[in-house]
């Protein structure tokens, strides 16, 4: 099983597997030599044509060389920036090496990707030192298994609202939503607290001072029934 399950490590692959439809993304195209006693010297990769994309660029590859070949449209597309009549059909990157046991990737930034396709394939050629071509260029088909060579495939999702939908936090409150404003609050509470203290403060100092005074006028009577009494 584990002898059978190695082929599946070695494909031919696009990373991250998956875009938004009608965006601008990166993706690399991870090319593992499979052979034993030979490097691969050459991956040439094909775009879609029945879905062209209008802009497409490369990353440098140290030790490569990348080709493009563009081709005229039967359907030109309309973009943003105009009309554009050709297309980037195919990528060829040579003049370096993958050893044994290693890979390489290919970065490629792809825009705008079609709105009315759910994955394009792109169907890729690995030439190796000994002379041997692998075609990874099988689609794979609904219920059935993964085909020896497959085409290596980004699937297109669906592109994300204008804006984002909001997401909901620990608090339950949406975020990128205004939080709460309890500073308001906090301050009036404090207010309040503060008031109801000084209040407190002067009742407690005014019945003080009654209480002084009774104690004065109390005093100052019994002195005087006290010299009543001795006279």
């Amino acid at each position: 099983m584990l002898l059978a399950a190695v082929p599946a490590f070695a494909h031919v692959t696009v990373q991250p597997g998956s875009a938004a439809k009608g965006s601008y993304s990166t993706v690399s195209f991870k090319v593992p030599n499979e052979e034993d006693s030979a490097s691969t010297i050459k991956v040439e990769v094909n775009l879609p044509v029945d879905h062209p994309i209008a802009s497409v660029s490369l990353q440098p590859v140290p030790g490569w060389t990348a080709q493009v070949t563009k081709s005229k449209l039967t359907t030109p597309l309309k973009t943003d920036d105009g009309t554009v009549d050709e297309a980037v059909t195919r990528i060829t990157w040579s003049g370096g090496k993958i050893a044994p046991g290693q890979f390489q990737q290919f970065p490629v930034s792809f825009g705008p990707l079609p709105d009315d396709a759910d994955s394009l394939p792109f169907k890729a050629l690995q030439t190796y030192s000994n002379g041997d071509i692998v075609r990874w260029i099988d689609l794979a088909q609904a219920g059935q298994a993964e085909p020896e060579h497959p085409a290596p495939t980004l699937r297109l999702t669906a592109a994300a609202p204008e804006g984002g939908a909001p997401t909901a936090t620990a608090t339950g409150s949406a975020a990128g939503a205004p939080a709460a404003d309890t500073t308001g609050k906090q301050t009036a509470a404090t207010a309040s607290s503060g008031d109801t203290s000084d209040g407190t403060a002067r009742a407690l100092g005014v019945a003080g001072i009654v209480v002084g005074v009774i104690g004065v006028g109390f005093g100052v009577f019994a002195g005087r029934r006290r010299g009543d009494a001795s006279a």
